[in-house]
């Protein structure tokens, strides 16, 4: 199934290489992971691919989920690579039939969520996508919205984790994977 994008290296190593760390932004005291210096890369982005889709290759998936708007950027690939359906989480009044919608706590405010009703029928095993786990606020509103709709949530796939954030221990029941780690 997957190809391997890096030959003879650390696929890990490769892609952090590629990371560029932004200070300050989006506000004073917070380093930002920015991964577009990942996708421009043709092997790099391969390989993020490449990484996840072997990973989650024996899961059964029928439905990945993309959480807006990086999710976006690797959900597709990764529901193409896996023989399953592609589904967008999306910010307030973005999808244009009926949707339920869940609101959640952000250090700096709140936020929403919403999910087309009929994006998963009851059972479908659901695999939710992402770029980066910091805390998990909005891992856990999606996982809200797929349970609302009967849905299975079998595993989370993130490009980038910020171990130091602890987002991991608010799902101890699910099985988490990401590509890239820092500690830091």
């Amino acid at each position: 199934m997957p190809r391997t994008a890096v030959n003879g290296g650390d696929t890990s190593e490769y892609l952090k290489s590629l990371v560029r760390t932004v200070p300050d932004f989006p506000r004073p005291g917070i380093l930002f992971y920015d991964i577009t210096t990942v996708l421009k890369d043709p092997l790099g982005f391969a390989a993020l691919i490449d990484g996840l889709a072997l990973h989650c290759a024996n899961r059964k998936i029928d439905v990945v989920l993309g959480i807006e708007a990086r999710g976006f950027i690797f959900g597709p690939a990764l529901a193409y690579r896996l023989q399953a359906g592609f589904v967008p989480v999306r910010k307030p009044r973005k999808l244009p039939a009926e949707v339920i919608r869940v609101s959640y706590d952000l250090e700096y405010g709140s936020d929403s969520l919403e999910l087309h009703r009929d994006a998963i029928a009851p059972g479908q095993r659901v695999l939710l996508v992402d770029d980066l786990l910091a805390t998990g606020g909005t891992m856990d509103a999606t996982i809200q919205l797929v349970k609302q709709l009967g849905g299975e949530v079998v595993g989370m796939a993130f490009a980038v984790e910020l171990d130091f954030l602890r987002g991991r221990e608010r799902f101890p029941e699910y099985e988490i994977f990401s590509l890239l780690h820092y500690k830091e």
